[in-house]
């Protein structure tokens, strides 16, 4: 399954608010197996929004929205999710009834638009907040406050599959350049495939469908390389 994440928010753009949705959302989504292709930061502006949807809907499996919701001026990701489908934001009774129910919430009290989604949408309960999320066809709709986000992936997780891959890691002392010759064997010789990660020294992640395959590759490679002395 492949999967392209878009995070909607200005302040996200502008550094006052740390990305923090995308790094748990693109961890969670490949332990299911999911391939994470693309992640996108979009401000709070539905032209873009729409736009970015209805790319990515033809391109990938399924996309995971997050941020933007609610009933306040700059909370535009369900019109932007509407007009990326042609379809209408409408009242959604089947989430009123439930923030009634659940939340505590009398509709009197809560702000017009809290509960407006695409037309034929499948509701998401929010159940550590109060604006709700929703599915479009294979686009998922999540809050952009982490513990809301979080509380509601878990009620998706499930559809979101794919093959896991399994990760060895060998650290490395010597440089990256140094090493592109080994890298080409390792992988000429084994089903998998190398990502390696400059810093103090050079962190290589061996990934591959095969466990075993995985585990004889970063063997091989330990054998062949300066590891770095942790101690």
């Amino acid at each position: 399954m492949r999967v392209a994440l878009v995070t909607v928010g200005d302040e996200l753009l502008a550094g006052e608010t740390v990305n923090t949705n995308a790094a748990w959302l693109g961890e969670q989504l490949t332990e299911r197996g999911a391939s994470v292709e693309r992640v996108v930061t979009l401000p709070d502006r539905e032209a873009d929004i729409a736009r970015t949807v209805n790319e990515y809907h033809a391109e990938y499996d399924a996309v995971v929205v997050t941020g933007g919701l609610g009933p306040t001026h700059d909370d535009l990701t369900m019109a932007g999710v509407a007009a990326a489908f042609g379809r209408p934001l409408e009242r959604n009774e089947e989430a009123l009834a439930w923030l009634e129910d659940h939340g505590g919430y009398a509709r009197a009290d809560l702000a017009a638009g809290t509960a407006d989604l695409p037309a034929g949408a499948r509701v998401l309960h929010n159940e550590a907040g109060v604006a709700p999320g929703c599915v479009v066809e294979s686009v998922y709709v999540l809050p952009g406050v982490p513990s809301e986000m979080k509380a509601m992936f878990e009620s998706i997780r499930e559809e979101f599959e794919g093959v896991r891959l399994h990760v060895a890691t060998v650290e490395v002392d010597e440089p990256e350049s140094a090493l592109v010759d080994r890298f080409e064997e390792v992988q000429s010789a084994f089903d998998v495939t190398l990502g390696s990660y400059p810093g103090d020294h050079v962190t290589v992640r061996v990934r591959g469908e095969d466990e075993a395959a995985v585990e004889r590759a970063a063997a091989w490679l330990r054998e062949r390389v300066e590891l770095l002395d942790e101690e």
